[in-house]
């Protein structure tokens, strides 16, 4: 008996989770995101898959900013809102749409398709934004545009 307690005290801790924010996760979730709007381009205007891409694409360049297996702060939590939040919502909203819908203007006379379109490339803009800052190393501008994604992207913003 006493051998079965000494080996359960030899055992290796276990390692730490990542924080949600790595490079690593990040890249990982990227892929989801990735695969979710390949699944998914049947469903979606074609420019919409394309621009949601573009949006992956510059997330991508903004991982890649980190050195030694680190993104500055700001740049990742940028980076883990557009991809587990932002981007992902903004098209769940769009494919939870009745299709037969999507093509119909609504009261401010814009139709889902061009709002999808009009949220994706405001995203688009603001990815890029943060891949700017976070190459440059600008802290005041990840700051700036974290907020702008934020507010942005939160709330009654995704109304389709």
């Amino acid at each position: 008996m006493t051998a079965w307690f000494r080996r359960q005290h030899d055992a290796a801790p276990a390692p730490e989770p990542e924080p949600d924010d790595s490079p690593a996760v990040l890249t990982r979730t990227l892929g989801e995101l990735v695969a979710f709007i390949n699944r998914s381009a049947g469903r979606l205007p074609a420019e919409s898959v394309v621009a949601a891409r573009l949006v992956t694409d510059t997330v991508q360049d903004v991982i890649d900013t980190a050195e030694n297996g680190t993104l500055d702060i700001h740049a990742g939590l940028s980076a883990k809102a557009i991809l587990q939040d932002y981007l992902p919502t903004t098209l769940r909203a769009y494919l939870a749409l009745d299709p037969a819908t999507v093509r119909q203007p609504a009261g401010d006379g814009r139709t889902p398709d061009q709002s999808l379109l009009d949220q994706l490339t405001s995203l688009l803009s603001g990815a890029e934004d943060v891949r700017a800052a976070a190459r440059s190393r600008d802290v005041d501008a990840l700051v700036s545009q974290g907020s702008f994604l934020r507010t942005k992207f939160t709330g009654s913003d995704l109304d389709l």
